[in-house]
């Protein structure tokens, strides 16, 4: 995936309510304090997933989930349950009950718990999803402890002078959807090419003025084990821009780029 806000303020305001299936479970945000609703407990899906664990027959699963941790009226019961399986992946969701509305309470700090669900069968290959933004696989971990998946997936294609692995460069970027690729030069080790996000009104193109509008980036790439790793942008021709931070990075890249401008 996004600071977390104070855990007594979750636990003493009112919520943005998240509901999860049909288990009214609510994922905590900051709201306007509540002073008139007396304290009752309330059922919460974790501030995160740190880790997952297998039994050696692949169906115990033990999940470590961040939670409030100082005082019993933070957090309780915590639990986990599957809430869908397929052939590829098994999705579990993992919540707590907490004391909302308590003024005594001091839920300020954070522990780790762990959660227990036996899977209806063994994992295997199959992807385990918890809290529908965490993933992990067996693959390639090592167990018991499985793999934590990163933003690019479980099985990310190896970096290399590919469309797939372009991709995956595009995907690691601070870039708005929809933005478009140039001609990429590569050698394998590093990367360079130029992506265009357009800025102009939400309309068809060339239906009124500033429709086609289009904002330009270069952007230069060294191969590391986890991918392609950015290294700098610029609008600049030539190797200037890169140079500036990485003078390794081959001019035979990036000798011939020609000057970037925004389109009209």
């Amino acid at each position: 995936m996004q600071s977390r806000r104070s855990l007594a303020a979750v636990l003493l305001s009112a919520v943005a309510v998240l509901l999860l299936g049909a288990c009214g479970t609510q994922r905590v945000g900051a709201g306007a304090p509540t002073t008139t609703e007396a304290p009752h407990w309330q059922t919460f899906a974790p501030f995160g997933v740190t880790a997952a664990r297998l039994s050696d027959d692949g169906r115990a699963l033990s999940v470590d989930a961040e939670v409030p941790g100082k005082g019993k009226t933070c957090a309780r019961e915590l639990k986990a349950f599957v809430t869908s399986a397929s052939e590829r992946t098994v999705w579990v969701q993992v919540t707590f009950s907490a004391l909302t509305g308590d003024p005594q309470a001091d839920c300020s700090k954070t522990a780790t718990g762990t959660a227990k669900v036996r899977l209806p069968s063994a994992l295997g290959q199959r992807e385990l999803s918890v809290d529908n933004d965490t993933t992990f696989t067996a693959d390639d971990a090592d167990l018991p402890d499985l793999r934590l998946c990163g933003d690019l997936g479980c099985h990310p294609a190896p970096t290399g002078c590919t469309p797939a692995s372009y991709d995956q460069a595009v995907a690691a970027l601070d870039v708005p959807n929809h933005t478009s690729r140039g001609e990429e030069h590569c050698d394998g080790k590093w990367l360079v090419f130029d992506v265009s996000s357009r800025m102009g009104p939400a309309c068809a193109e060339g239906e009124a003025p500033g429709c086609g509008a289009s904002l330009g980036d270069r952007w230069f790439f060294r191969a590391e084990k986890s991918g392609w790793v950015p290294l700098a942008r610029g609008t600049k021709a030539g190797c200037a821009d890169v140079h500036r931070i990485e003078p390794a990075f081959p001019a035979a890249l990036c000798a011939d780029l020609p000057t970037l401008r925004r389109s009209n």
